[in-house]
């Protein structure tokens, strides 16, 4: 396994994530505890939106919601707090149905793969379809029982292009993929509800061989809108609605634990 990138700053990185599917548009509020980073605003995300790593200091950090729209005033929906050590690497999510709504926090592993090799997980933001699992069409189960708001482990495989089905665990329903994973690069698959019973994914790449640190640049006040009002640049919606490739047969190294977000 390479160094991992973050480790290459005394900074740690933090991105943001709208994973309820039924909880309409958030403005999301990052507020450095010390005051060491201008307090971040990013307005108006959607079910399914994340954004950019944030590269930030170490130190404590609040993450807040509010209804798209709400007056700083008003009281969050949800609270968090975060603490950001060097070289961490960190997804602050909100998840579940709207009356259940809640933040988590998933840890990240930006450490890239050793050799001609390809590192992807699973993130299961289903609610519709609370326990999936993935396959290789027409071919062998890659991974099973996967649970709403968890993730599997990384899995390293070889790159190129895949054709991989998603399913519930139980029926006979299923959502066909393709995906292209790129050497050296580490990758999440969001699975995040298309309605009517539907699935669709995203695919995020977290950090690529040759960047030398995660997507995003250093939230000293132009991140987001800050406290002077500057445009949001950070969110993103995921790149292409793709699926990873997580063939058995190539799998060099496949840590089954599950973990929760």
């Amino acid at each position: 396994m390479g160094p991992a990138p973050a480790q290459a700053a005394a900074d740690g990185y933090v991105r943001l994530a709208h994973l309820s599917p039924d909880t309409p548009a958030v403005d999301v509020y990052l507020t450095s505890q010390s005051g060491a980073v201008s307090k971040q605003v990013f307005p108006r995300v959607g079910y399914g939106v994340v954004s950019q790593y944030l590269k930030l200091p170490v130190g404590g950090y609040e993450v807040s919601m509010r209804l798209a729209g709400a007056a700083e005033s008003t009281p969050a929906v949800l609270t968090t707090q975060v603490s950001v050590s060097a070289g961490s690497a960190q997804t602050v999510a909100g998840v579940g149905r709207n009356a259940e709504l809640g933040l988590r926090v998933l840890r990240d592993d930006l450490s890239l793969p050793a050799g001609n090799k390809a590192k992807v997980r699973i993130v299961q933001a289903s609610v519709q379809v609370p326990v999936l699992g993935v396959s290789l069409t027409n071919g062998p189960s890659i991974a099973e029982n996967v649970a709403f708001a968890t993730t599997t482990d990384y899995y390293i495989v070889d790159p190129g292009s895949w054709q991989l089905q998603i399913r519930p665990a139980t029926g006979s329903q299923s959502t066909k993929v393709s995906a292209t994973l790129g050497s050296g690069n580490v990758y999440s698959l969001l699975v995040v509800d298309a309605g009517q019973g539907a699935l669709k994914t995203q695919l995020f790449t977290d950090a690529a061989k040759g960047r030398g640190l995660p997507w995003g640049g250093v939230a000293t006040g132009g991140g987001g809108t800050s406290t002077n009002g500057r445009t949001a640049t950070y969110l993103i919606v995921g790149a292409s609605v793709l699926l990873l490739a997580l063939v058995t047969g190539v799998v060099v190294r496949l840590r089954r634990r599950r973990t929760t977000l």
